[in-house]
């Protein structure tokens, strides 16, 4: 499965992506924002990663650059999983790109592809010290649940609180949806 946006490509990863993946998660500041990546991060955990198989219900994608003059960087990694019962959304993206709309960006293609795959509810959570993971939640239309929750870390090797945050996708706002309601409601 592959998501084109409109700056990014999200594509599966592959086993061959190991070496460039552990170059860009390399780096404690990303990896302790996350709940489940390992510090360090080994070439092993790299090897694992890559060549997991993807879910067809909660697919998984590294966030590329694509550009004409070499082969697309990655930026990141985003997807779904079913984590205690729930459909949770996690990602990640490089250092040098925070802050340029990648995580906002694909966090939507994934939501739509989320509603397209049937799914009615996903949460997700960041650790409170992650504020800018929060405004892209916020961004994509996730609301605050008003709960805190312990969470543990591997890369930060404790438990810390995580926000969590959910949104409803059974009525999407970006498709006729809306109009198919109102439509009914008038005959």
């Amino acid at each position: 499965m592959f998501i084109r946006s409109e700056r990014l490509f999200l594509r599966p990863g592959w086993p061959e992506d190991w070496q460039e993946l552990l170059g860009r998660i390399d780096d404690e500041s990303v990896a302790r924002n996350l709940a489940q990546v390992p510090w360090p991060y080994t070439a092993e955990d790299a090897r694992q990663f890559a060549s997991q198989p993807q879910d067809p219900r909660c697919p998984h994608f590294l966030i590329t650059l694509p550009t004409s003059a070499k082969p697309a960087e990655i930026l990141g990694c985003i997807g779904l999983a079913r984590i205690e019962g729930q459909v949770e959304l996690g990602y990640w993206i490089t250092r040098e790109h925070w802050g340029q709309g990648y995580a906002t960006e694909a966090a939507r293609a994934v939501l739509r592809l989320a509603r397209v795959l049937g799914h009615r509810e996903i949460v997700a959570g960041h650790f409170i010290d992650n504020l800018a993971s929060g405004s892209v939640l916020r961004k994509v239309g996730f609301t605050p649940t008003g709960r805190l929750r312990q969470r543990f870390s591997l890369a930060r090797g404790y438990e810390a609180q995580s926000v969590e945050h959910r949104i409803d996708l059974g009525c999407p706002s970006d498709c006729d949806c809306d109009d198919d309601v109102a439509a009914m409601r008038a005959a």
